[in-house]
């Protein structure tokens, strides 16, 4: 039985579109005998990018070549589609690919890490590529968490999503409402009240926290006030500051204290969340992290109180 690969050992060199060459174990294959991972997480693959990937190709060449596997009489890409994709949109008859004989469980690990690793993957398609390897080989969340580096609530609340109505579900996939947003309809009753407030959340008519205020009065017909024509500032903010934006009071404190700066970072990576960190002299302040649940408040407190 082939020994089984250490997955987080020289993953750098499956990563980049057209970066550095790596150059170890490169043949030449012809485009003919390759044939894309149907299973593979990310199902969606834009024209304009992959155009300019080939206009990279065409004045550089492929520096790093595609990462295949033997399948049959031919080979299936384990990781660089893009640019496997660019070489047939520029007519290439042969590309420059590294062979490796991976197994089915190491081939979807892979391209999860690697669409992971360039955030190319809709929210609905990491959730379904978490749940595919944990249905189909037996991950535990422990086991995905270690693999992509993310925490295990982070992987279970991915995954909940895939329970949200089907109409939800596909603006997630269209990335017309975000993984905050959807969470927080998920709290709503009422399947029809969730999607009312979906499409005033795609339209930018409302907030998270708006839509929390009104799952926590149980309908939206009750709750107009929380709309976007009557939100408070500190509604914005949040919403903002769920956008993955920083407002110019959060932000003020960053141009005069890198330290507090690198403070915000490096607890934001060891809790795997979003973390703010609030001064007005660099000295005193306050620090907030956001959670969902229960779950994700107990891991918190764990992760804080580990030494």
């Amino acid at each position: 039985m082939a020994k089984k690969k250490a997955l987080g050992q020289g993953l750098d060199a499956l990563f980049g579109d057209n970066g550095s060459d790596s150059g170890e174990g490169t043949v030449t294959l012809r485009m003919s005998d390759i044939e894309p991972n149907r299973n593979q997480p990310r199902q969606q693959f834009d024209d304009n990018s992959i155009a300019e990937l080939a206009d990279s190709i065409r004045q550089h060449g492929l520096i790093q070549p595609i990462v295949v596997r033997p399948m049959g009489a031919n080979y299936q890409i384990v990781a660089g589609e893009r640019r496997w994709r660019a070489c047939r949109m520029l007519g290439l008859s042969e590309v420059s690919a590294i062979i490796k004989d991976f197994t089915d469980e190491e081939t979807a690990q892979i391209a999860l890490i690697e669409n992971i690793q360039r955030e190319d993957l809709n929210p609905i398609e990491e959730a379904i590529a978490y749940r595919s390897l944990m249905e189909e080989y037996g991950m535990t969340q422990e086991q995905l968490s270690k693999a992509v580096g993310k925490s295990r609530s982070a992987i279970a609340n991915s995954v909940r999503l895939l329970n949200l109505p089907e109409a939800l579900v596909e603006m997630l996939r269209k990335r017309e409402i975000s993984v905050g947003q959807a969470k927080a309809i998920a709290a709503v009753e009422n399947e029809e009240d969730m999607v009312s407030l979906a499409k005033d959340a795609a339209a930018g008519k409302i907030t998270v926290r708006g839509i929390e205020k009104i799952a926590a009065k149980g309908t939206a017909e009750n709750a107009p006030e929380e709309k976007a024509g009557t939100e408070s500032s500190a509604d914005k903010k949040t919403e903002s500051t769920e956008a993955g934006e920083t407002s110019a009071s959060e932000n003020s404190f960053c141009e005069s204290t890198p330290f507090i700066t690198e403070m915000q970072i490096s607890l934001e990576k060891h809790l795997g969340r979003k973390v703010r960190i609030s001064s007005k002299d660099g000295e005193r302040g306050s620090i907030t992290i956001d959670f969902y649940e229960q779950s994700e408040l107990s891991e918190i407190a764990d992760k804080l109180t580990m030494y």
